[in-house]
């Protein structure tokens, strides 16, 4: 599809918004900046970020306890955690979600002067291919599905295939099993059944009925995990289900389609009182791979991994190539001809950029 045509007026309004938010973001930085100079903001401490706001961000202060291993928020006198707003500083880069930094205190409003190293990130592509971090120091990814909206193998491939990717392990959960009847349980049971088999944890759960619900805070306790899927599949429901009192806001689902209406705008960070962190993040209808060669797609189905490399053709694309590993193994049953195929989809739609 070729671009629009500006108009001259229109060129002219686009570059006056830039302009704006370019001195915006300007003077901000200079308010910041007279901020530190002029001494009017408190001593650096440790903080995590646990909701981003455009060029702010919500910061929990954590204290590091010399016997503790971990780190931990500070509550105050009743219990509660102070959140404080802060500006970043133009140098830091992006924020997300789940980042740790070091942070000073203002009034009102305080400022992250650096950031710590992360030890994980989930990204996925914006709508300009653009890859973006989402959340940050996450141990597991939580693929939420439910009966309804209708849930796709390839949705689910697609997930599984990110998480590999960053090293952060994926755990699949089919929330509104209170919605199973003789209609759907077929196509449920078909799409799950595979995953046990290549080693991927299956859990099943209502926050509804409250089913399952303590199984999955066993599996999460003292992890911080990320919620993923399409909207209306009930992540935010489940969270509020997890922790009574949060009482995120919930989407109904459009009566037209079937589908999830958008809720969640923005990640946020809930803490479990067994233990543990939750990242509501904003649902998506499709988790994009552009950034991913069709070698790292392919990798990122790991029950392939012990047929890489060995095929006859190093070019090998695992079609009808003779001698080809990855169809040997299909034709002796060691891989799933659905797998396979949700791979060639995948690829297809890598090669139609």
């Amino acid at each position: 599809m070729s671009k629009r045509k500006l108009t001259r007026r229109q060129a002219w309004r686009i570059e006056k918004i830039q302009a704006e938010r370019s001195k915006r973001a300007g003077q901000q930085s200079e308010r910041v900046d007279q901020q530190l100079n002029e001494g009017e903001l408190g001593p650096e401490q440790q903080g995590l970020v646990i909701a981003h706001y455009g060029n702010q961000v919500d910061i929990e202060p954590i204290t590091v306890e010399p016997t503790q291993p971990e780190d931990t928020t500070t509550p105050q006198a009743d219990g509660q955690v102070t959140i404080h707003r802060c500006h970043l500083r133009a140098n830091l880069g992006s924020l997300v979600t789940g980042d740790k930094v070091i942070w000073r205190e203002g009034k009102p409003t305080g400022v992250v002067v650096a950031t710590q190293e992360r030890k994980s990130e989930l990204s996925r592509p914006d709508m300009h291919g653009q890859l973006r971090p989402i959340a940050a120091n996450v141990d597991y990814i939580v693929i939420v599905i439910a009966p309804i909206p209708e849930p796709h193998p390839n949705l689910v491939d697609r997930y599984l295939v990110a998480a590999e990717s960053v090293d952060i392990e994926p755990l699949i959960l089919l929330n509104k099993i209170d919605l199973l009847d003789a209609d759907n349980r077929i196509q449920i049971d078909e799409l799950l059944e595979l995953y046990p088999q290549i080693n991927y944890q299956v859990l099943q759960a209502s926050s509804k009925r409250k089913d399952g619900l303590s199984e999955l805070k066993a599996i999460l306790k003292d992890r911080t995990s990320v919620f993923v899927g399409q909207s209306g599949v009930g992540k935010s429901s489940l969270i509020n289900a997890l922790l009574p009192g949060v009482d995120i806001k919930e989407g109904e689902l459009s009566k037209v389609h079937a589908t999830g209406m958008h809720t969640t705008t923005t990640a946020k960070l809930f803490h479990v009182p067994e233990g543990g962190d939750l990242i509501d993040s904003p649902g998506v209808r499709e988790f994009g791979l552009w950034h991913m060669e069709r070698e790292q797609v392919l990798d990122g189905f790991i029950e392939f991994r012990p047929f890489l490399g060995n095929c006859k053709f190093r070019d090998c694309m695992h079609q009808h190539e003779p001698g080809c590993e990855l169809l040997a193994a299909l034709e002796r049953g060691d891989i799933s001809e659905r797998r396979l195929n949700s791979f060639e989809s995948i690829a297809n739609s890598l090669a139609k950029l």
